[in-house]
């Protein structure tokens, strides 16, 4: 059932339900429904954590809506994924989830698809790009929450002090990695290839060298010849010559890089909207220029979406749906984007904060998200592909290793994965 409205419609559905106590959502009163909703958090303190935002939403709605109740559990973003999984799996679904990943649940049929929940407005005003990853088969299960982009952050002061400008290429990048070096650098360029998020890390240097995780028909190519050139630069100019600092980039989290670039550790690194606050905080002085490629400026970053999901267990269709039309308003959608320093994932709130001053640090990444590349969340394998690259990929860099016998192993993986699809 396609929904083409809006409006409040809970008390109304829930009419003539029976109530069921533990596991169907339903309340005491046949009149009620509880939605459960498990989301991530994006803060970075209990002062800022996502259950402040959750909970000012929800307090609002009901406010609207007294026949529904959404009950809102935030974990972070080390255990949400693994939470919601136990979940399911336990025959105990929530509701909805905001997490990571949405394809493994839509390959097993677990999930609303999107024109079944929201309404026709409200999935027509994704930004393209995230709605089309999204999808499953043309179907678009996942629903996209929040979203960033990758662009080169550099401390300007450290690359004043050695003389050089920021880079355009990945020759001019070496170089400048050396003379901050020379400077006493901690960190001349930080390459977080640790396990909490060297997929990303890892796409993004793929890209810079005209390769990627799969090809232009959708095919796994992660050891092609542009990445396994790519690995090979990184190894041999930067790793290898000590340009990446103390910690091996195999073990370097991207968090712990984010706070070294704060600290004033760091030349130079990868990073997306949140690191502008962080920076800014402890007072260093960046600056953010396009990612660089093998021989100019990247022609395509790193996108990335995280997602809302509705799960079909517990029923509720009617009920979700609403309560997603009323997350995906432009007010909710721009407040959330505000709070956390992340890109909107429609086009009006897009739209909105692309012309208005308050937002006018954020401008460099959302012209980015038009002509960035995401993950290929929408292959069930996708999963299991990303666990292999975190646990594999900082050997790829290692002096002496091999960084083509390194991407061979995760392609034998991503095969073996998606054959099962």
């Amino acid at each position: 059932m396609r929904r083409g409205r809006t409006g409040t419609i809970a008390a109304v559905s829930a009419l003539g339900m029976t109530a069921v106590l533990g596991g169907c959502g339903l309340t005491g009163d046949s009149d009620e429904v509880t939605l459960r909703l498990v989301a991530a958090d994006y803060g970075d303190s209990k002062a800022n954590s996502s259950q402040n935002y959750w909970n000012e939403l929800v307090k609002s709605y009901e406010a609207q809506h007294p026949d529904v109740h959404v009950e809102v559990d935030v974990y972070s973003w080390n255990d949400v994924d693994r939470k919601v999984r136990e979940m399911v799996e336990a025959g105990d679904a929530p509701d909805m989830a905001q997490i990571g990943a949405y394809s493994d649940y839509a390959d097993r049929n677990l999930l609303y698809r999107a024109d079944d929940v929201l309404s026709i407005p409200v999935q027509a005003d994704f930004v393209s790009q995230l709605a089309g990853a999204g999808q499953v088969n043309g179907v678009q299960y996942g629903l996209p929450f929040a979203a960033s982009t990758r662009v080169l952050f550099y401390n300007k002061t450290l690359l004043s002090e050695a003389g050089v400008t920021p880079p355009k290429t990945w020759e001019e990048l070496a170089e400048a990695a050396e003379a901050l070096d020379a400077k006493g650098v901690k960190y001349p360029y930080a390459l977080p290839l640790g396990a909490e998020e060297a997929q990303a890390e890892t796409m993004q240097w793929m890209l810079s060298g005209g390769g990627g995780y799969t090809d232009d028909v959708g095919t796994y190519s992660v050891d092609s010849p542009q990445n396994v050139t790519t690995f090979t630069w990184l190894r041999d100019e930067l790793v290898a010559k000590g340009l990446t600092g103390p910690v091996a980039p195999g073990k370097l989290n991207r968090a712990d890089a984010f706070a070294a670039f704060a600290k004033g550790d760091v030349g130079m690194l990868n990073g997306h909207p949140s690191l502008m606050k962080m920076a800014s905080d402890k007072g260093v002085k960046y600056g953010m220029v396009t990612t660089p490629g093998a021989e100019g400026e990247s022609q395509n970053t790193l996108g990335v979406s995280d997602w809302m999901t509705a799960f079909r267990e517990n029923g509720h269709q009617e009920e979700i749906g609403d309560f997603l039309d009323f997350v995906y308003s432009d007010d909710n959608v721009l407040d959330f984007s505000r709070e956390y320093d992340l890109l909107p994932v429609t086009t009006s709130a897009s739209q909105v904060m692309s012309t208005a001053a308050e937002d006018r640090n954020l401008k460099t990444f959302l012209d980015e998200l038009l002509l960035s590349e995401l993950y290929p969340v929408g292959k069930a394998s996708w999963a299991s592909v990303s666990a292999d690259v975190k646990k594999e990929i900082g050997q790829a860099v290692t002096p002496g290793g091999s960084p083509r016998e390194v991407l061979g192993r995760i392609q034998a993986t991503a095969m073996r994965a998606g054959s099962a699809e």
